[in-house]
C-alpha cells in the first residue's frame, strides 16, 4: 500500500503553503520559484525550523522554463522514482494579480495569468496522481475571467483528472483573516477503486472536515470581541500578536518607517479599514487581507507605525518560529508575505487532501 504523498510545489514563494504540507505528513520533494529572493527566504526559514530541504531541490526558474526537453525529462525522471513508493500531488498558486478586482485585471493575457495556463499544462504534461490550483476569487467569480477558468477545468478533465472546488474563506480555518480564495483540486480517475467514486468524488471530499467556523459564521461573531467572546479570541490580531511573542521575533524590527504618512496613523481610529490603504487593524478582530503591494497599508492597532513583518507573519497564522533572513528588503519580505497562503489554511486543505485519499484506500 501506498506510503505517502510526495509534494512538488509551484510558484513556491517563501513556503507557506508548502509548510503546511509537510507538517501535515506529506513529503515537499521539490520546489519551484522564480524569484530568487523568494527562494533565498523558503531556504532560510526551514533551515531555521529545522526542517529537511526539498530532496530535489529548490529550482530557481520559471515554470516555463519547466518546458524544455531537458527539464521535462528531469521532472520525469524524479516523479517516476517517487512513484515507487507514493503518491504524487503538484500544488500551486499561480500569481493573481490578472484576475483580481483590485490589481491589473488582464485576465490570462497579462503577464502573471498565463502562467494559471502554464501550471495547467505542467500537470497535464506530467500527470501527477492529484493537484492543487490556488487563486483569487475573481478568476471564479468575475464573468470575464470565468470562462478562461473554465477552459481550464475542460483541458485537466480531458486529461482524466476528476475535479473539485470551493471558494474558502482563510478565516473558516482559524486564521486572524479575511482572505477569499478559490480552490481546484483534482485527483486522477486512474486512482479510484470504482466508478461511484469517480461520480461522487465531490461528495466525497473531505472540504468540510478541517473547517472550524462553517459558512459564513466567523463573520457573524460580534466585533470587536468582549471578555465574554474569550472562545472566538484565535480570531483576533491581538492573539496571534501574543502567540507568537512579535515583540521578541527576529522580524519585529523589520518594518517600513513612517514618513509622510505619519500625520495619518495618528488619526485613523483603532479598526478603520473603510479605505484601500492605510487600514488600521483592531485587537480583538480579524485583519483584512494581507496584501502588502500596490501601497495597501496595514497600521498598528495603537501605534502609529505600519505593521512589522513578525506581525505580518503573525496575521498570516505562520509558526512563531517562521522568520525570513536578515538581509532581505523590506518591499520582498512584505510582498512574500502577502502572497502566501495562511499557514491555518495551507495546513487544512492538506489535511482533507489526506483524508480523503485514505477514505478512497489510497493510503
Amino acid at each position: 500500500m501506498t506510503k505517502n504523498i510526495s509534494v512538488f510545489s509551484f510558484f513556491s514563494g517563501i513556503g507557506f503553503l508548502d509548510l503546511g504540507f509537510e507538517k501535515n505528513g506529506f513529503e515537499v520533494a521539490y520546489a519551484n520559484e522564480i524569484f530568487e529572493p523568494f527562494a533565498k527566504g523558503y531556504i532560510y526559514a526551514r533551515e531555521k525550523m529545522k526542517l529537511p530541504l526539498p530532496k530535489f531541490g529548490v529550482d530557481v526558474c520559471s515554470i516555463d522554463d519547466l518546458f524544455s526537453v531537458a527539464n521535462i525529462k528531469k521532472l520525469k525522471g524524479w516523479i517516476k522514482s517517487e512513484r515507487t513508493d507514493n503518491l504524487i500531488c503538484f500544488i500551486g498558486g499561480p500569481p493573481c494579480p490578472d484576475f483580481s478586482v483590485g490589481g491589473k485585471n488582464k485576465g490570462q493575457e497579462g503577464d502573471n495569468g498565463r502562467l494559471s495556463k502554464s501550471y495547467v499544462n505542467l500537470i497535464c504534461q506530467h500527470l501527477p496522481d492529484m493537484f492543487l490550483f490556488e487563486n483569487v476569487k475573481g478568476l471564479w467569480r468575475t464573468k470575464k475571467h470565468r470562462a478562461f477558468y473554465e477552459e481550464l477545468k475542460q483541458d485537466l478533465s480531458a486529461k482524466g483528472y476528476v475535479l473539485t472546488e470551493r471558494l474558502i474563506n482563510s478565516i473558516q480555518f482559524g486564521a486572524p483573516q479575511d482572505r477569499d480564495r478559490i480552490i481546484l483540486i483534482g485527483f486522477r480517475k486512474s486512482v479510484f477503486a470504482n466508478k461511484e467514486q469517480v461520480e461522487n468524488f465531490d461528495k466525497l471530499f473531505q472540504w468540510e472536515s478541517q473547517v472550524k467556523y462553517k459558512n459564513r459564521s466567523a463573520f457573524e461573531i460580534k466585533y470587536p470581541l468582549s471578555s465574554s467572546n474569550k472562545a472566538y479570541s484565535e480570531l483576533t490580531v491581538e492573539h496571534w500578536f501574543n502567540k507568537n511573542k512579535v515583540h521578541t521575533h527576529p522580524n519585529q524590527k523589520h518594518a517600513f518607517i513612517p514618513r509622510a504618512g505619519l500625520a495619518k496613523f495618528k488619526v485613523i481610529l483603532e479598526g478603520d479599514v473603510s479605505r484601500k490603504s492605510y487600514k488600521r487593524l483592531h485587537r480583538h478582530r480579524y485583519s483584512p487581507t494581507a496584501a502588502y503591494g500596490n501601497n495597501e497599508v496595514h497600521i498598528h492597532p495603537t501605534e502609529a507605525r505600519r505593521i512589522s513583518a513578525a506581525e505580518a507573519l503573525a496575521i498570516q497564522s505562520l509558526p512563531k518560529e517562521y522568520q525570513l533572513p536578515e538581509d532581505m528588503t523590506l518591499t520582498n519580505m512584505f510582498k512574500a508575505i502577502g502572497n502566501g497562503v495562511p499557514y491555518l489554511a495551507a495546513s487544512g486543505l492538506a489535511k482533507s487532501i489526506k483524508k480523503t485519499a485514505m477514505e478512497l484506500g489510497l493510503l
